[in-house]
């Protein structure tokens, strides 16, 4: 080997050492606050006051997970994410198959300015139309209502994106015509041909649906008055005062409204990846 390229080699490994040095430090940074939680919900108070703080605590304890029931009615606030959860994702499910299979294989007037317009909604921020879509609510009565809170969440545009992309690339328009010559209708095949052909692309749907609406907490703390329709991610707010916040009681109810969603994300990962890289960038 010459000295030019031994010298290239060495560059190429002092890089690469670089690199994996860059992204542990970005791993460590990025953990940091999960670790912090964690330990933070196990500390007794007057630990939890020290300074300089320690990240691990001398003498753990379970009171503050005992005192998240004691509170605030944290198991309704986990029902309540449940239901808005389950609610979203089988809607959502719903309206992205149904809408990303018409875009897919029916041909009708403006269907590629519809679906323009259905995927530049999912470049604006829930922000910009927020308040007016609460007065909306507000004017047939729904605010503080379970409706109210879940109707935000029950349509996605990337769901009806991934469908789209799914269905346009992966099931023959052939086969769609085969049913039709065989008498089937169209709620036929979308219900025995498409759906389950599309199994993989509706569960990554299903997760990311499942995983938005677990963490809604803007739209929620607008409509709902009621502690009784809090979700989790509002019902962490029991722990913050005015003055002062309860940060023990505070990092436990935390570490209980993440466990699901990381659960979910481990045991769904392969999943996950898989069918965004096999729908996502088809078509």
């Amino acid at each position: 080997m010459t000295e030019a390229g031994t010298g290239r080699s060495l560059l190429a490994r002092i890089f690469s050492v670089l690199a994996h040095l860059v992204l542990m430090a970005g791993a460590v940074f990025m953990i940091l606050p999960m670790i912090w939680m964690v330990a933070t919900s196990f500390k007794p108070p007057t630990e939890i006051a020290l300074w300089p703080p320690q990240i691990l605590p001398k003498a753990p304890t379970w009171a503050n997970y005992q005192g998240v029931f004691e509170v605030a009615p944290f198991g309704r606030f986990f029902l309540n994410s449940i239901g808005l959860s389950a609610l979203a994702t089988l809607a959502v499910a719903v309206t992205s198959l149904v809408a990303g299979a018409v875009f897919a294989k029916y041909h009708f007037p403006l269907r590629r300015l519809l679906f323009a317009i259905i995927i530049a909604t999912a470049i604006v921020p829930f922000e910009s139309y927020l308040i007016p879509l609460y007065l909306q609510l507000n004017s047939i009565g729904w605010i503080n209502t379970y409706q109210g809170i879940v109707l935000p969440y029950l349509f996605m545009a990337f769901g009806i994106f991934l469908i789209r992309q799914h269905v346009s690339s992966a099931i023959p328009t052939e086969l769609l015509e085969a049913a039709r010559v065989d008498g089937a209708s169209e709620w036929w095949i979308l219900a025995r041909v498409i759906a389950p052909l599309s199994k993989n692309a509706l569960a990554a749907v299903g997760i990311f649906a499942f995983i938005q609406a677990w963490g809604a907490f803007i739209w929620p703390l607008l409509v709902a008055n009621d502690q009784r329709l809090f979700n989790m991610e509002l019902g962490l707010t029991a722990f913050q005062f005015r003055f002062s916040s309860d940060f023990g009681k505070l990092m436990a109810g935390s570490v209980i409204s993440v466990l699901p969603m990381l659960v979910i994300f481990l045991v769904l990962r392969r999943r996950i990846i898989e069918n965004i890289a096999l729908t996502g960038l088809k078509g």
